[in-house]
């Protein structure tokens, strides 16, 4: 009965995760880690943050392709951007596995409280024509992606709240357009860390397989509600950005409690 309950709790999870990348390119893996944590009950920090990142990278590209059948992807920028950023994620999540996982926890919550501000800062959509695609914008993007990616791999998170914006600062896409091109980074982020963690033997497989599945079918929804949406919708971004500092706080408070 305690198997049937965390194959169920695992499930939904990664239905919310992938319900989140589909919709707004991120969100969902950010949260992974303390939902696999705090709900399914993986009690590892450095295993919840491998099996995170495979189910997510896996989740994500799903969504990609998801995205690419409707015209969201802007191939040039999404490549470079997640070809730099693998580097960055494979340097992040070797020095992510030498901190303390208690330490890693907190610094995990720190960065969703910055991430939570990002999201509740105004965004200017740039239109749904890209600009050419520049030796300048691929400097840029190449930046971005290493510096992104290297946060990425560091925490385990898939990244997309970071990339988003990046995409659109770095090569002037539309919020839509950057969404759908941003899963093709988060997936290979993702997937990345998820290596490297599996090489120390830190992913919980069935878990994984488990998140996976519900991600499939929560990404097929988030993807259809981002399309008759246009922006991904502000409304709901404050909404998550709220439910990144909900559980921020809790997962500090969670860390302390337990060291004291």
């Amino acid at each position: 009965m305690l198997g049937a309950m965390q194959t169920l709790l695992a499930t939904l999870c990664g239905a919310a995760v992938g319900f989140s990348l589909g919709l707004i390119g991120g969100g969902g893996s950010i949260l992974a880690v303390p939902l696999l944590m705090y709900v399914v009950g993986v009690s590892d920090p450095h295993v919840a943050i491998g099996t995170s990142a495979l189910s997510v990278g896996a989740n994500a590209l799903g969504n990609f392709l998801g995205h690419w059948r409707h015209g969201h992807v802007r191939w040039a920028q999404a490549a470079t951007f997640a070809l730099f950023g693998v580097a960055g994620a494979a340097l992040g999540s070797s020095l992510g596995k030498l901190i303390d996982g208690r330490k890693l926890l907190i610094l995990f919550a720190l960065a969703m409280f910055a991430v939570a501000f990002a999201m509740l800062r105004p965004r200017r959509d740039r239109g749904a024509i890209a600009p050419p695609f520049t030796v300048a914008i691929a400097a840029r993007l190449a930046g971005l992606g290493l510096a992104t990616g290297a946060a990425s791999g560091f925490f385990g998170i898939g990244g997309g709240f970071l990339i988003v914006p990046a995409l659109m600062f770095g090569g002037g896409l539309s919020i839509l357009d950057a969404v759908g091109s941003s899963l093709l980074s988060v997936g290979a982020f993702g997937l990345t860390t998820a290596a490297n963690y599996a090489w120390s033997g830190m992913i919980e497989w069935r878990v994984a397989l488990e998140f996976l599945a519900g991600g499939v079918l929560g990404g097929a929804a988030g993807i259809a509600v981002a399309t008759r949406l246009g922006t991904g919708g502000r409304g709901l971004t404050r909404i998550f950005a709220a439910v990144l500092f909900a559980v921020a706080i809790y997962m500090i408070a969670r860390t302390l409690d337990s060291t004291s």
